[in-house]
């Protein structure tokens, strides 16, 4: 019961090309923006959807397969945890982020093509 304290799982889309830092020692963080969209019909009967946007956050073996694989308006169901931080911004003010810390991902969409396996198979 311990897993289901803190678990987020989630269907949507890659908001824009995955940001990659390498930490040194082979070691990477990858940073996603994540849409999710709700449909729904309002009290007019008109079809409404609404978006949510998350920040997913990838370390590791994860952060690796997100640079090889993710693309911008790629589908993913992921699997993660809730976790918040704070920072102090450029004019001083204390800022807090929420970002979901990946443990799974699972690819929905067609994956990247990597430009260097083509040139290979030549």
């Amino acid at each position: 019961m311990n897993k289901l304290r803190n678990k987020v799982i989630l269907i949507g889309n890659v908001g824009e090309k995955p940001e990659i830092t390498e930490l040194g020692n082979d070691n990477k963080v990858a940073r996603l923006s994540f849409a999710t969209n709700e449909h729904y019909k309002n009290a007019k009967g008109e079809k409404i959807t609404r978006t949510e946007w998350h920040t997913l956050i990838a370390w590791g073996k994860v952060a690796g397969i997100v640079e090889k694989l993710v693309t911008k308006g790629q589908e993913l169901a992921i699997e993660g945890k809730l976790t918040y931080r704070t920072y102090q911004d450029k004019e001083n003010v204390k800022r807090q982020v929420t970002e979901i810390v990946l443990s799974e991902m699972l690819l929905l969409g067609k994956a990247k093509k990597n430009q260097d396996d083509d040139e290979n198979a030549l």
